[in-house]
C-alpha cells in the first residue's frame, strides 16, 4: 500500500515546530534532536529550544525543521511517538 498525500492546511515545504515533551533526563533532548535529524536533512544552529516544566519534572524540546510534505511530517512524529522517551507530542 503506498503512503499518499492527504488534504492538509500546511503548505509545504515550510519551516515547522516539532515539539516532544518527557521526563527530563541528560539524554532527553539529544534524543529529540537524533530522531528529527533522521528524517530532516539539516537543523539550522538555534533552531532547537528546550524548556522544564515549574517543578523540574518534565522537558519540552521544540525543533524547528524544514519539512517539504506531510509525509515526511507523520514520519517524524511516527518516530517520536515510538521512542519510550517521549510521552507526548504537540
Amino acid at each position: 500500500m503506498a503512503v499518499e498525500e492527504r488534504d492538509t492546511l500546511i503548505e509545504f515545504p515550510c519551516e515547522f515546530d516539532i515539539k516532544a515533551m518527557g521526563l527530563s533526563g541528560p539524554e532527553f533532548d539529544a534524543t529529540v534532536v537524533g530522531i528529527v535529524r533522521e528524517y530532516v536533512d539539516d537543523i539550522k544552529e538555534g533552531a532547537v529550544k528546550t524548556k522544564q516544566s515549574s517543578g523540574g519534572k518534565f522537558t519540552s524540546v521544540t525543533v524547528t525543521a524544514y519539512v517539504e510534505s506531510q509525509v515526511q511530517l507523520d514520519t517524524i512524529y511516527r518516530a517520536l511517538s515510538s521512542h519510550d522517551l517521549v510521552k507526548y507530542i504537540l
